[in-house]
């Protein structure tokens, strides 16, 4: 703006002079022009920002309706996410796991670090539907399973106060793989929030203390979450947004095996399934952010329309 005020005042004071004029004329058609390529960039940094998008995350998937079937999928949705988080340089460890009977997991629980996780590993929490012949089907019939994908932001004492009379905590062996110590003192741990009714099991680590720390961590970054959910969808109901409801039991995809085809239903598109199999999902993560963008800046304009 002030490039474009100088130049301005060049071609004005220029006078008779047909070549100062002309090179005033040339620089304010090179200035304008560069600020309508950065006027779009300007407004996306003026739209507001998530505060949790720089976090790192909780991540959990639990499998919903089609038992054995349900278990593999939320086994495939974990071998999916790893692949991605794999490309990203992110650091993955595993908190807790429910393998299910027949392969794959009832739920399983990661923790994932690294840049800006949250915000782009958020456009997956909700329900994932499966369409597919299951292995152990004869008859070939296409069955539909489900499994749910919670992304937790991470948090600590400031974000969430935990009061100690709330808790109720009690020991018990871990059993499974992990060597005798892990099987014969109480390590594991059995954690009840009082007034939420969350209830978290803790085996992963080999020391009762370290098990207490991580599911008293797991619980914070749950309590979090609902409060998240609860301000996001208070902002979309006041803002009006439409890219999905954002709430945790929203069918946001559906995979179906015999058309090899993923679709999200918040976009309303369709995208290779083996594509998302080998982990590509950055495409419909770009895609999910680009249209919340657009919503927000429609939202914004709309508001200056207003106001």
């Amino acid at each position: 703006k002030e490039e474009l005020d100088g130049a301005t005042e060049l071609f004005q004071e220029a006078g008779d002079d047909a070549d100062m004029r002309e090179m005033a004329r040339e620089e304010m058609k090179t200035i304008e022009t560069r600020m309508d390529e950065l006027e779009p960039e300007i407004q996306l940094l003026l739209l507001p920002k998530d505060p949790n998008d720089d976090r790192n995350i909780m991540l959990e998937i639990r499998a919903g309706t089609g038992g054995s079937e349900a278990n593999i999928f939320a086994g495939d949705l974990l071998d999916v996410y790893r692949k991605y988080m794999t490309t990203q340089g992110w650091k993955v460890s595993t908190i807790d796991t429910s393998p299910g009977d027949d392969g794959g997991y009832k739920a399983v629980t990661l923790e994932v670090r690294g840049d800006m996780v949250y915000s782009k590993m958020k456009w997956e929490a909700g329900v994932h539907r499966v369409q597919r012949v299951p292995a152990t089907e004869s008859q070939g019939r296409v069955h539909t399973s489900t499994a749910t994908v919670a992304v937790m932001p991470e948090c600590d004492e400031v974000d969430i106060k935990i009061d100690a009379k709330d808790i109720e905590m009690s020991t018990m062996r871990s059993g499974g793989a992990g060597g005798q110590n892990v099987n014969k003192v109480e390590t594991a741990v059995d954690l009840l929030h009082k007034p939420t009714g969350i209830r978290i099991k803790c085996t992963q680590e080999r020391s009762q203390l370290k098990n207490k720390d991580l599911a008293m961590k797991m619980l914070m970054s749950r309590l979090y979450d609902m409060a998240n959910e609860k301000r996001e969808m208070e902002e979309r109901a006041k803002r009006g947004l439409q890219i999905g409801s954002g709430g945790r039991s929203e069918k946001i995809r559906t995979y179906n095996w015999k058309d090899s085809r993923c679709s999200d239903h918040r976009l309303g598109r369709n995208f290779p399934l083996s594509d998302f199999l080998g982990g590509d999902i950055g495409k419909i993560i770009d895609s999910m952010i680009a249209k919340d963008q657009e919503e927000k800046l429609q939202s914004l304009s709309e508001e200056s329309i207003i106001f």
